[in-house]
């Protein structure tokens, strides 16, 4: 058996620091995971009538913009009420950013832990408010169940204490 001289180990070592960077570069944190994972909703989406069909009109419209690196949502897209969640990262933190029909801007991060498909953001500040007591969306939870499904649910706070729950199952628009 050869013996390794050192100019040999340190190829190696070199070598195994190089893959473990590149792993990570592309494996990257959890909330990399999440953000590639938000991305592969871009599209349109319909929530589920009563009777589990797709129903109309567009409930949801994400698409990704500015190189990739921020995923737009348009909730009620055309509508009265039509709002927009703009998804980032920052640092090894995902952020969204809520821009409600109440006229404030919630911001929420993801918290640690779970898995990529589940995302439970939770607030932490945001503008337009003169108070963490007056109304706004305070957390969101979204569980991305496969390529034609997820499921959003919005938790709104007033208070200190949740005022208004919605929950949407919604379906990847056929064309």
């Amino acid at each position: 058996m050869k013996k390794l001289t050192v100019p040999s180990m340190l190829v190696l070592a070199l070598f195994a620091f190089v893959v473990q960077a590149r792993a990570e570069e592309k494996g990257g944190s959890l909330s990399a995971e999440r953000f590639a994972a938000l991305k592969t909703l871009a599209g349109d989406w319909v929530a589920l009538g009563k009777d589990g069909k797709p129903a109309d009109p567009v409930v949801s419209s994400i698409r990704v913009t500015a190189g990739g690196n921020t995923i737009q949502e348009t909730l009620f897209p055309g509508s009265d009420h039509e709002m927009v969640t703009m998804y980032h990262l920052d640092g090894d933190n995902l952020i969204l950013t809520h821009y409600c029909m109440l006229g404030n801007q919630p911001r929420m991060r993801a918290e640690a832990g779970g898995d990529a498909n589940k995302i439970a953001f939770k607030f932490f500040d945001g503008t337009n408010l003169k108070s963490k007591d007056d109304q706004h969306m305070h957390q969101a939870t979204l569980t991305i169940q496969d390529k034609d499904h997820f499921k959003a649910e919005w938790v709104s706070c007033k208070d200190g204490s949740p005022c208004h729950n919605v929950e949407f199952q919604l379906v990847r628009k056929q064309k």
